[in-house]
């Protein structure tokens, strides 16, 4: 089963990112991996960086672990959201649910989803597009910056686990242990903004300013897919979606900013030591 454990999820998911980096640049996928080794060991500033986004991913992990063991905020928003926005996942699920599209969903919410951003920074270091490689770092940094303190001090549930709202949780046909094995990685209350939203986003809007047509058509569809899964499996609001939108739109614009600005200082440093040597 797809959906057995987290080594499952893992390696099906290692697997996406071969299938993308092929599909995305029509190359042996696994140069991006000799690329990567190279550009960590050639370059200083891209090795920090990415020991930054480890660590941005291992704060959102803690963050998890903070919020249940130590941080308790006492309000709960999920009734501010859904006298809002009132039945529109409930609305998007009467019309589209259909037992065959379950299974493709949750694995582009599940699997393709955080391929995505691997296969990003590989097909960038196939293509030798080392600005965006950096924005891709920088854009993943910024999503789980400004989405973590929203998580802690803005609680919102997902829209499956208020009653008020009618939703179903479809992802638990294909899925029945995924409150045991993949909740561990994603809070129950952590859905304002939508990090699934915000970087399939970042990742879509990295594409289209990468000249990479092929990318950018897969991370388009891919982003649009992933979008509409948060609500037709039951996992995220209207409004989740909206602010993710934006902060996609922020955290990839800052990244493309900061990745030309990164790659012009690491390519002047070069440059001086080549001259001074």
């Amino acid at each position: 089963m797809l959906y057995q454990s987290m080594s499952t999820i893992v390696l099906f998911s290692a697997l996406n990112v071969i299938v993308l980096l092929w599909a995305g640049t029509l190359s042996n996928p696994f140069k991006a991996l000799f690329a990567l080794v190279r550009e960590l060991v050639s370059t200083p500033r891209f090795f920090m960086l990415f020991i930054a986004m480890g660590a941005v991913l291992l704060l959102n992990k803690l963050e998890l672990q903070f919020e249940q063991n130590y941080f308790m905020f006492p309000g709960d928003f999920t009734p501010v959201i859904f006298q809002l926005e009132g039945f529109f996942v409930k609305h998007v699920q009467n019309i589209f649910y259909s037992p065959w599209l379950t299974p493709i969903l949750a694995y582009f919410y599940l699997l393709v989803f955080q391929a995505l951003m691997i296969a990003s920074i590989g097909v960038y270091l196939i293509d030798n597009n080392k600005p965006h490689v950096y924005a891709t770092c920088y854009t993943i940094l910024i999503n789980y910056g400004m989405a973590i303190p929203f998580f802690l001090l803005f609680p919102v549930n997902e829209t499956w686990s208020y009653p008020a709202a009618g939703v179903a949780f479809y992802m638990l046909d294909v899925f029945p242990n995924f409150e045991t094995v993949y909740r561990p990685m994603s809070g129950l209350n952590n859905c304002f903004p939508s990090l699934h939203t915000s970087l399939s986003v970042s990742m879509a809007m990295l594409s289209f300013r990468s000249g990479n047509k092929r990318w950018a058509v897969i991370t388009g569809i891919s982003a649009a897919i992933i979008i509409f899964s948060i609500f037709y499996l039951g996992i995220h609001w209207l409004l989740d979606m909206l602010a993710g939108t934006i902060l996609g739109l922020i955290a990839s614009t800052l990244g493309i900013y900061l990745g030309k600005l990164t790659h012009q200082k690491a390519h002047s440093s070069l440059v001086y030591k080549r001259i001074s040597g």
